[in-house]
């Protein structure tokens, strides 16, 4: 297997060819820049799982209405541009830098920035009518970022006016301190509107979280999850960073506690560490760990309940959206990131343990099934992509599952999604890139996207990795660092 993409160089960032190749069952990405010679990564550590992934890609129609024009190329031009090919699933709004910790794998710092951006409310709901102005969906789900997004005291008036715009799912992503400090605050995020919380969660060691975030936090994590409970804030989802060597013991202790806790937590997403600066290539071969590792923890640490073949990159529920789509004559989300961008699945918890949805429903039957609703019911036969969608049903085992899924496919409401979702537990992994496995077909065809002061939305991994994040912050900050007695 090999086949050719475009790259950046990871010192000059200059737009360079790559090639993906396998090579004793590992898929590698290498390529060359002229000024600064070869690098080589390893893309994704199993070519089965690589291969598998490949089968569900599904390309998007992109943006209608793209931001900027082709001058420069991709991925000089993104806002986005009209070569990108999905449109925004998830935006984000970073509303501040500021941070009450130090942590030192963090790529947003406004200790090392320098400076303080933080846009004013204003700013905020031009970005919100961006994301809701995007075409040919607005943008279905919100997220508050940072910095630490709770450092702002008028966070619930920002969630509110999220709400007024009609974004449904609104998030913060956040690392708990205060929501471990205040049960009222946690209620008060409530009451503006926030329905999901991204908490950072590295794991249940004190010595994990002295490394990640500089000192222990367990009892805090525990505490911010409580308060949540008592809140009646029940849709958590736990944010764990992924560094070999520190936490890949851990994988399975966070999916015991999300079972443990299954009332509030709603998944658990991994994100395999991201690299900056130079390193040697014997250095990133050491530090690198992969979604097809990620898996292949997660089946170790289950036991077996979980296994690596239970997981599906993000494209496969793509027909799952078209079906219900055609036939409710509607449109919805179609989630049409790249198939190695991530991979997830759904585990239940029956008497206090994890039992995968594969368990219950042949998934490649179900979704082979959809795929024919579709192509029926965009043809006009209507009557028949329904009888079709009801068969699907014989593909699963699990009478609760049916109950709550043939609503969705019925009706494709949001609240028929919402409770077949409270159902189980979502686990999943999203690698975003570095400049070292950058790769501009995953870049392309992003589905998460940054809105920013100046009217761009720009994808993730080119937001953090081409100087996009501190050209923005340094051309929007409000004041140096030395005069917020705030920063800590």
């Amino acid at each position: 297997m090999e086949k050719k993409t475009s790259s950046i160089c990871p010192e000059c960032h200059k737009k360079i060819s790559a090639r993906i190749y396998d090579n004793n069952s590992c898929v590698y990405i290498e390529k060359e820049c002229a000024d600064h010679g070869h690098f080589k990564d390893v893309y994704w550590s199993n070519c089965h799982q690589y291969q598998r992934a490949e089968g569900f890609r599904s390309d998007g129609e992109g943006f209608r209405n793209p931001r900027t024009q082709e001058r420069r190329g991709c991925p000089y031009d993104c806002g986005p541009c009209p070569q990108h090919k999905s449109y925004t699933l998830l935006g984000i709004i970073d509303i501040t830098n500021r941070c009450n910790l130090k942590c030192p794998i963090c790529f947003a710092n406004a200790a090392s920035a320098g400076f303080i951006y933080e846009p004013a409310l204003d700013q905020i709901k031009q970005m919100l009518e961006n994301l809701q102005g995007n075409q040919p969906l607005p943008t279905p789900a919100l997220q508050f970022s940072g910095g630490e997004p709770t450092l702002r005291e008028d966070l619930p008036e920002i969630i509110q006016l999220a709400k007024k715009f009609g974004f449904r799912n609104i998030q913060v992503n956040t690392n708990g301190l205060r929501l471990a400090e205040s049960l009222d605050y946690c209620k008060t995020l409530k009451q503006a509107g926030m329905k999901t919380l991204y908490l950072q969660f590295d794991g249940l060691s004190p010595e994990v979280y002295e490394y990640t975030r500089g000192r222990d936090l367990v009892a805090t994590k525990r505490k911010a999850v409580e308060n949540c409970r008592r809140a009646g804030l029940d849709s958590i989802v736990l944010v764990m960073t992924l560094i070999k060597g520190i936490n890949e013991n851990q994988v399975g202790a966070v999916i015991e506690f999300a079972a443990e806790n299954f009332d509030v937590i709603r998944g658990i997403n991994v994100q395999p560490i991201s690299f900056s600066g130079r390193l040697p290539e014997e250095e990133l071969m050491r530090r690198r760990i992969t979604i097809p590792q990620f898996m292949k923890l997660v089946e170790e640490q289950t036991d077996r309940k979980i296994q690596a073949d239970d997981f599906f990159p993000i494209p496969s529920v793509v027909p799952v959206s078209q079906a219900i789509g055609a036939l409710n004559n509607n449109r919805y989300p179609e989630f049409t990131a790249h198939p190695h961008c991530g991979m997830a699945t759904y585990f239940f918890v029956e008497d206090g343990d994890v039992v995968p949805i594969n368990t219950y429903i042949n998934v490649d039957k179900f979704l082979a099934t959809m795929i024919k609703v579709f192509k029926s019911a965009s043809h006009g036969h209507k009557i028949y992509a329904r009888f079709l969608s009801f068969m699907a049903l014989r593909h699963i085992k699990f009478g609760l599952l049916r109950k709550y899924l043939w609503p969705l496919l019925k009706e494709g409401t949001y609240e028929a999604l919402r409770d077949i979702h409270y159902r189980m537990v979502l686990i999943s992994s999203m690698h975003f890139m570095d400049a070292y496995n950058f790769d501009l077909e995953r870049v392309k065809r992003c589905v998460i996207h940054y809105a920013t002061p100046d009217g761009r939305l720009i994808p993730f991994c080119t937001y953090n990795n081409l100087g996009y994040r501190e050209n923005i912050e340094n051309e929007y900050s409000c004041r140096s660092l030395h005069e917020d007695s705030r920063i800590e």
